[in-house]
């Protein structure tokens, strides 16, 4: 298989595949999905005959993202991801249980997402700095 890609296009891959392996394998431990990691050693490995050397290092016979492409801002885009999912995981969850956790279904799904849109502006204004726990000692 060949595939054409631009300079801007191959450097978006790389965002896209050490998007996605992290997404994948950084919380797994010891227990990594190791075919992901060699898919970016892969293509992170073409980085050198591709003008963009500095994007890659070799460690341990692996061809690996290097420090310049990590602290390039990508991990500032998987963090917005991750407070966004965040959030509106957390507004799904406390609407649905003040919804006494009834299956979602058309009668009350508005209802729903009225509850998850008053979760969320709470957020965006205060984070959760509003957020207590009854049950726990301050």
């Amino acid at each position: 298989m060949q595939i054409e890609l631009s300079k801007k296009e191959f450097r978006r891959l790389l965002d896209m595949v050490y998007i996605g392996n992290w997404i994948l394998n950084s919380t797994r431990g010891n227990d990594r999905f190791e075919d992901y990691d060699q898919m970016e050693s892969k293509l992170f490995a073409l980085c050198k005959d591709n003008g963009m050397a500095s994007l890659v290092d070799l460690w341990e016979g692996n061809y690996v993202p290097s420090r310049k492409f990590s602290d390039g801002g990508i991990h500032e885009a998987i963090m917005d991801y991750e407070d966004t999912v965040f959030f509106e995981i957390l507004a799904e969850e406390l609407a649905r249980r003040d919804m006494d956790y009834q299956p979602v279904s058309r009668e009350n799904y508005d209802e729903l997402i009225a509850r998850m849109d008053e979760y969320i502006a709470e957020f965006e204004a205060h984070g959760t700095d509003n957020l207590l726990i009854d049950s726990m000692d301050s």
